[in-house]
């Protein structure tokens, strides 16, 4: 567990290369709040990825209850503010005895609003797919959900690898929001540190942004190598 922010005492007219004390004093204080954030990221973005999916196939489903069912999850959470769905995940569930951690909390918001995001993004690649493809395999004899998983999902990944990059990133900068909510991630850290060391704000700031550009440009990194090997696979 981490100890608390150092205070520095001195405080400068000028503002030098020594300010960036406040930075390397409290180095373990930023690999808590760094590890949180990418814990943060990596659980919401896993289980909406999951979830967007099957929700983009009741959108596209040939059930009418499921495709009205799957519109109004995403026209509702997308018009919703995430701050406000963290209030109702947070305040609303202990209400009806649904009690968890504030980190499980703020997992479970994040992937209620990019549930939506995903969904979105999956079904403009499900849309993008040659119908030709769903009907050929209509005519060998595969149902729907068949025809979705083996045929037209496969596919709609490929063409939507960079729109899924962006709702990743978004979730990656949105989890700054947990920090109002109690958890401890890169925001909230950057909060405390620049508490305790009033004179040093532009040193923290800046290597909160350092940590955030860390994640962000490493799942760009990491979008643009796997958008380039599956080109070059053949389809």
């Amino acid at each position: 567990m981490a100890g608390r922010p150092e205070q520095r005492s001195e405080h400068r007219a000028d503002y030098g290369w020594s300010h960036i004390d406040a930075v390397l004093d409290n180095l373990d204080i930023f690999r808590e709040g760094f590890v949180q954030t990418l814990r943060l990221s990596l659980f919401a973005a896993v289980s909406a990825l999951i979830l967007g999916t099957g929700l983009a196939a009741m959108r596209v489903s040939p059930v009418p209850p499921l495709r009205w069912a799957g519109t109004a999850y995403v026209e509702t959470v997308r018009n919703t503010p995430l701050t406000i769905v963290f209030f109702f995940v947070v305040f609303v569930l202990p209400q009806v005895d649904i009690v968890f951690s504030y980190f499980t909390f703020a997992v479970v918001a994040l992937t209620i609003y990019h549930t939506a995001l995903v969904c979105e993004a999956v079904r403009s690649g499900v849309n993008g797919v040659d119908a030709g493809q769903a009907e050929a395999a209509r005519a060998l004899g595969l149902t729907f959900s068949q025809t979705l998983r083996l045929v037209v999902l496969p596919q709609a990944f490929r063409n939507v690898i960079q729109p899924l990059g962006s709702v990743g990133s978004a979730l990656i900068r949105n989890t700054s929001i947990a920090a109002a909510f109690g958890v401890q991630e890169l925001t909230g850290i950057s909060q405390r540190l620049t508490t305790a060391n009033p004179g040093d704000v532009i040193a923290v700031l800046l290597a909160g942004i350092v940590c955030y550009l860390v994640l962000t440009l490493s799942l760009a990194w990491a979008v643009g190598l796997t958008e380039r090997r599956l080109t070059r696979t053949p389809r």
